[in-house]
């Protein structure tokens, strides 16, 4: 089939594009980094998204059978927001259904919630319904913590343990994670491109971890014996500001500080990866958390590659 990945140059979809190729399958990509290096060269061809112009957008998805959207915001910035990320998926699930599009594998997250303040969960659920109710075939993945080489969280907790004196979790840290492998994502996504079933998938890991837990287990990965204090959201957040100041990050926001404390990153289902994190961070626990992985110079350098750690 020919299918249409958003951000093959990326983080998730770079995977995935990886595992479309390799069972045979003719890609492109939709990205807003025509200038970041094409690792796949000319096997996937590369379009720019081009929200503001729907017609050229409809165009560049004809003859696509499937499109697969990992296109999303971490957080509201004053040169990225939820908002604008919602209306924009919008436009592409329109443009892809003129198109002729059959089917569109959708990259969601566990618990949205068309009621919640969070705009992160109440954007995704909104796309959510969207999409079932667009008419064409469908099928939406519900990622909690993805983790790889070019991860966020996992790597930068391992930063933190690495160079900070202490390492503060919010509250108890009771509070659920299920991460999942970034490639078992991929691969889940390959087989529901070639699916035909409407469906809702929860994609979660094999393991679950409270927060602590999860900062404790890659402390003793590395080594380290840095202590793990509890600390008040408030007193956190500001924390993680200062230490976004040094490194040029955003390195958490008070809504994803809440959406963890609510437990939004657990699902009760069966996993649909295989990979273990506690496995994975024990073979890379040489190199995990030496350099600090930056989420916004991803979003405003679109030359660079990805980091890998």
């Amino acid at each position: 089939m020919r299918i249409a990945v958003t951000g093959a140059f990326g983080y998730s979809g770079r995977y995935i594009t990886k595992r479309l190729l390799e069972a045979g399958h003719d890609v492109i990509t939709l990205t807003n980094s025509m200038h970041r290096l094409n690792p796949f060269e000319d096997k996937v061809p590369a379009f720019p998204f081009g929200f503001e112009e729907p017609q050229k957008l409809r165009d560049r998805l004809r003859g696509v059978d499937v499109l697969v959207n990992t296109y999303w915001v971490r957080f509201d910035h004053r040169l990225f927001t939820h908002g604008q990320a919602v209306a924009n998926t919008k436009i592409l699930f329109s443009a892809a259904k003129e198109a002729g599009v059959q089917r569109i594998v959708h990259v969601s997250i566990t618990n949205p919630d068309s009621t919640s303040d969070l705009p992160y969960f109440r954007g995704k659920a909104e796309l959510e319904s969207a999409l079932v109710n667009l008419g064409i075939s469908y099928c939406i993945l519900r990622p909690t913590v993805l983790f790889g080489r070019e991860d966020v969280l996992i790597n930068n907790i391992a930063w933190s343990l690495r160079h900070l004196p202490a390492f503060g979790v919010f509250g108890y840290g009771d509070y659920r994670l299920q991460p999942i492998y970034v490639d078992d994502l991929a691969q889940s996504t390959t087989r529901k491109v070639e699916g035909g079933r409407d469906e809702i998938v929860e994609a979660i890991g094999p393991e679950t971890f409270t927060y602590r837990e999860l900062v404790v287990r890659i402390r003793s990965a590395l080594g380290l014996k840095r202590p793990i204090i509890s600390v008040s959201p408030g007193l956190g957040y500001w924390g993680c500001r200062l230490v976004g100041l040094f490194v040029g990050d955003v390195v958490i926001t008070r809504e994803e500080i809440r959406g963890l404390m609510e437990d939004r990153l657990f699902a009760d289902a069966p996993p649909l990866g295989a990979t273990k994190l506690t496995d994975w961070i024990e073979q890379h626990k040489d190199t995990l958390g030496l350099h600090y992985t930056s989420e916004m110079a991803r979003r405003t350098d679109r030359r660079s590659e990805y980091q890998s750690n």
